[in-house]
């Protein structure tokens, strides 16, 4: 048998290859980042092209650290970055434009024009999300709009669109010669063109965005074989494709509804599981779909996005250059009691859940001379936790289920200080895996699943372990005395920008 399984996981800011072993153990790992371009204020893209190049980058890399060859993978799977749209000329396999990133505000013109006849929420009942310039619909849109030709080319047949994980996959199984432009309903339902009940490409949304349907990848489950490797894979099934969030929700084993995880990466995403049915929000949620593992039903998640989480932490170190290292900031919060009375709300491309306003921009409020770069710190990192906070109040009211204990995964999980104040502000333990690194995790075994390495997903909850658990310890008066601070903060941010 086959010993391992691959997963490729194209992030925000970087990519990396992982390779795990059957009891979901990190075999090895390669990792490179990416450059992140802002041509304008709101504006972020990403070179597709050297997406593509550090994929096969660190591929190469983290089969050399194993010592294996593609023979030894059982299967590959995908997770990316959602809501980043790249458009390519199916023809020379060339991006007709850099990709729109997820954080990108340009679109929020297409928004409001749209949101004229029928305001934000009008395709809520069909997609499960508001109208917002955080998702791929109304950058496909921009593209066809704004490039010269791209219409023409999209009208004619000639240009295909993906999220990263599409324009991975494509690229994977062979590019121009025979690549397959596939992706998963976790990936198509954070379009805005994909109705989430009939779990297909919606021909109304469509005509109105003015999106030639022919552009679109075919929807497959999110475990099940697409196609074969090649390059440095070559022969591998490429076998799962799961949009980070939700593969940080498969790969932490939140395969109950009511079972929920939160991950900390560039932004931070809070995922529920409601089960095979799809729950409405009504406090600021969105609705998605969890995973669809071959042909058993979809299953469904109640999701709260927060834009900016870690990449608060990277702008301290980069543009104010208060830390050198992302790390180095729970040293410098830990030279201060408290946060000195200041709090830093970062919307630099709008708020997300539960707001969803576009025209809100960061504020730091509380500001005296007593403050010094220990209180900002400490109010960056209180930003992640208060935000979850806020995402947490709404998934209670909207399921019903009161929250009892959060699994966390990510890279800001290892910061103690963190961890601690977010299950101080939350009330619950936070408990933290022993595999961190889940959203790799999570394609993995959506790809091994696909092939039979693993025979179903019980076999994957008993590869589950808990590493560390931190226990709410904060005085409950103080706590709602601070969130409420926070919450005045936040009013602060509201329709800044024109």
């Amino acid at each position: 048998m086959t010993k391992y399984v691959g997963a490729l996981d194209q992030g925000t800011t970087s990519t990396r290859f992982m390779i795990f072993d059957h009891a979901g153990a990190v075999v090895a790992v390669d990792q490179k980042e990416h450059e992140q371009i802002f041509p304008k204020p709101g504006w972020v893209e990403h070179d597709p092209m050297e997406i593509w190049t550090r994929s096969q980058e660190v591929i190469k890399g983290a089969l050399a650290k194993a010592g294996i060859t593609a023979a030894d993978l059982a299967a590959v799977g995908i997770t990316n970055q959602r809501e980043t749209a790249v458009v390519w000329d199916r023809k020379t396999g060339k991006p007709v434009y850099n990709a729109i990133v997820w954080q990108d505000t340009r679109t929020d013109q297409i928004c409001a024009a749209l949101a004229a006849d029928g305001g934000s929420d009008r395709l809520r009942p069909k997609t499960g999300l508001p109208l917002a310039t955080y998702f791929s619909g109304p950058k496909i849109k921009w593209i066809l709009d704004n490039v010269d030709g791209a219409r023409a080319k999209a009208e004619a047949g000639d240009l295909l669109f993906g999220n990263i994980d599409a324009w991975c996959i494509w690229n994977l199984t062979g590019g121009t010669s025979g690549g397959v432009h596939v992706t998963d309903p976790s990936n198509a339902s954070r379009t805005l063109l994909f109705n989430y009940t009939t779990l297909e490409w919606d021909p109304e949304i469509l005509a109105l965005m003015g999106i030639p349907k022919s552009m679109l990848p075919v929807v497959k489950a999110s475990s099940e074989v697409y196609g074969t490797a090649v390059g440095d894979l070559a022969g591998v099934p490429v076998a799962g494709d799961l949009g980070d969030q939700q593969a940080a929700l498969f790969g932490q084993t939140c395969f109950s509804p009511g079972e929920a995880k939160n991950t900390y990466g560039t932004g931070c995403f809070m995922l529920l599981n409601t089960g095979t049915k799809a729950v409405p929000s009504k406090n600021g949620l969105l609705t998605t779909l969890g995973y669809k593992i071959g042909n058993q039903p979809a299953v469904y998640a109640l999701e709260g996005s927060i834009a900016i989480t870690g990449a608060l932490v990277q702008w301290l170190r980069d543009n104010l250059g208060m830390i050198e290292k992302s790390p180095d900031i729970e040293a410098l919060a830990a030279t201060v009691e408290d946060n000195g009375g200041v709090y830093f709300v970062p919307a630099f491309s709008g708020l997300f859940a539960p707001y969803w306003k576009n025209s809100a921009r960061g504020v730091i409020a509380g500001l005296t001379r007593y403050v010094n770069k220990g209180h900002i710190a400490r109010a960056v990192l209180e930003a992640t936790a208060w935000q979850t906070r806020e995402v947490l109040d709404a998934m209670n009211a909207d399921s019903g289920v009161p929250l009892t204990a959060l699994k966390v995964d990510g890279g800001m999980v290892f910061n103690d200080l963190l961890m601690q104040f977010q299950s101080d502000v939350l009330g619950v333990p936070v408990i933290r895996p022993k595999v961190a690194e889940t959203t790799a995790l999570g394609a993995a075994y959506a790809a091994g699943l696909a092939v039979g390495y693993w025979a179903e997903v019980e076999d994957l909850r008993a590869n589950w372990a808990k590493d560390k658990t931190w226990e709410p310890k904060m005085d409950a008066a103080l706590r709602d005395k601070e969130y409420a601070l926070w919450k005045k903060a936040v009013t602060r941010t509201f329709d800044w920008a024109e």
